[in-house]
């Protein structure tokens, strides 16, 4: 039987995908355009955007799938799908906006914008993944390029991060490689299905090796998604990485582990509660030794690498439940994460491109900041602000309490309190840096002015990130 091709359906990944190959050969053809390959990039992206969007302006909720053959999906999207994809690219195009203004060798350009199509084409990919073959291969199509865009930087400790990020994403292959052996051993078919894996858990043998199976695919994942105790190349590679690298780190690459998460765990929503237990240990290690490390830390791009390890708690919490609902409410947390860092991102990326990446890497450089840069220090303190849950960043604190009601509803009360404390502990970090940029302020030797484009990107992400405080419900809405 012929499978069915939907183009529209697959437009999200195709899109970027193809585009990478494009953007190769216009350079081949008109080499001299250098810089100007990000805005084609960017386009590219908006356009996949913008294809995600039917699914989720779909009323009836209705996914869509593609690659059928027998009533078996190889690539299916709903609407949590659909805002994954949505996410990562946009995230993607600001990253690509981000880039453009920044001086490069004329030949490089072309290169990573191909490599930003290519990360962005997979985690997109992995979002619609029903298979264990597309599943793993989009995951590390979607890791790989960000890798050669760390090293791509040119400098000492970049190549280092790279080699990090490098290891510890074969090590999440082969762990990832073992739990689908493991799946396929439990339930005899290398599809996602709810069905098989239902059928699995009825087997006490089989059962254990489903769950040995999940821990496997998770812990993977882990890697992926900076959760404690496999997070030690996040801080060091988002601290060595470019900017904007930094930012496609810690936001596309997020989205790609979260879509994989949801892709399993909406399949095994019958395992017991002593099973998922885990997941809350690992959430709630990885809330504590973010918040305590940032607590401690001096650079402001390694403090948003240790960041990132504690919202990363946050964003698996609701798993832990393991309910039909888990994912979305995940998807729900990521997309707030994801804005805020954007334009805590774009801040960041503004200034080192006035000013010198030397004097915004240290957060004492910030000394002053809502009074030299109104526009910026304001962008900057409803990032953090966002992060740690606090009022006027009504995104943040709603964000917190959409990933906290799986596990108040389940009367899971001690892993409840103990994502509370962190809650405060984070808290106590993100005043940290409010507090020094409302000290005294700290000027640059000789600045220069914040680029055009760079402006656009914070005052855009800024609006969409008080919209989402305003009408909260309307942008996690889109998620179903």
């Amino acid at each position: 039987m012929n499978p069915t091709f939907g183009w529209l359906t697959l437009a999200p990944v195709l899109i970027p995908a193809v585009g990478a190959i494009g953007i190769l050969l216009l350079d081949a053809l008109l080499p001299t355009l250098g810089r100007v390959h990000w805005m084609f990039g960017a386009l590219l992206l908006a356009a996949g955007a913008a294809t995600a969007t039917p699914v989720l302006l779909d009323t009836a909720h209705r996914s869509r799938a593609t690659l059928c053959t027998e009533g078996t999906c190889w690539y299916a999207v709903d609407h949590v799908g659909a805002g994954l994809q949505l996410v990562a690219l946009l995230a993607s195009v600001c990253v690509a906006l981000l880039a453009y203004p920044i001086r490069i060798p004329h030949e490089r350009a072309p290169i990573q914008v191909a490599l930003l199509l290519t990360s962005a084409a997979g985690a997109v990919a992995v979002a619609g993944a029903h298979d264990l073959g597309s599943f793993l291969v989009a995951l590390e199509v979607s890791t790989l390029p960000t890798i050669a865009l760390v090293v791509l930087r040119a400098r000492h400790a970049a190549i280092d991060a790279g080699l990090t990020l490098l290891t510890t994403s074969l090590v999440s292959f082969a762990v990832l490689a073992m739990g689908a052996g493991l799946w396929f051993a439990a339930t005899g078919t290398a599809h996602l299905e709810a069905h098989a894996a239902l059928q699995a858990g009825g087997n006490p043998d089989l059962r254990r090796i489903l769950v040995l199976s999940v821990g496997f695919i998770v812990a993977g994942l882990a890697f992926k998604l900076s959760l404690a105790p496999f997070h030690l190349w996040t801080p060091e590679t988002i601290g060595a990485s470019s900017v904007p690298v930094g930012a496609l780190l810690a936001t596309t690459s997020k989205v790609a582990a979260v879509a994989a998460l949801v892709a399993v765990f909406r399949t095994v929503t019958d395992l017991s509660s002593a099973s998922m237990a885990s997941v809350g240990v690992v959430a709630v290690l990885s809330m504590t030794v973010g918040n305590v490390m940032a607590l401690r830390e001096r650079g402001a791009l390694r403090f948003l690498g240790w960041s990132t390890v504690a919202q990363a708690g946050w964003i698996v919490l609701p798993f832990t439940t393991a309910t039909a609902d888990s994912g979305r409410r995940s998807a729900q947390y990521l997309a707030v994460y994801a804005l805020a860092t954007i334009v805590a991102f774009s801040v960041i990326t503004a200034l080192a491109h006035a000013e010198g990446r030397q004097h915004v890497t240290r957060l004492a450089s910030y000394g002053g900041l809502l009074r030299r840069h109104p526009l910026l220090g304001g962008a900057l303190l409803l990032s953090l602000l966002t992060f740690a849950g606090l009022p006027p960043a009504l995104a943040g604190l709603t964000a917190k309490i959409v990933a906290l009601q799986p596990i108040t509803t389940g009367h899971l009360w001690v892993l409840a309190v103990l994502a509370a404390a962190n809650a405060m502990l984070g808290v106590a970090a993100y005043l940290r840096w409010v507090r020094i940029m409302l000290g005294a302020s700290i000027d640059p030797e000789e600045p220069d002015r914040v680029h055009p484009v760079h402006l656009f990107v914070v005052g855009a992400s800024v609006l969409a990130l008080l919209v989402c405080s305003v009408l909260p419900q309307a942008a996690l809405g889109l998620f179903g």
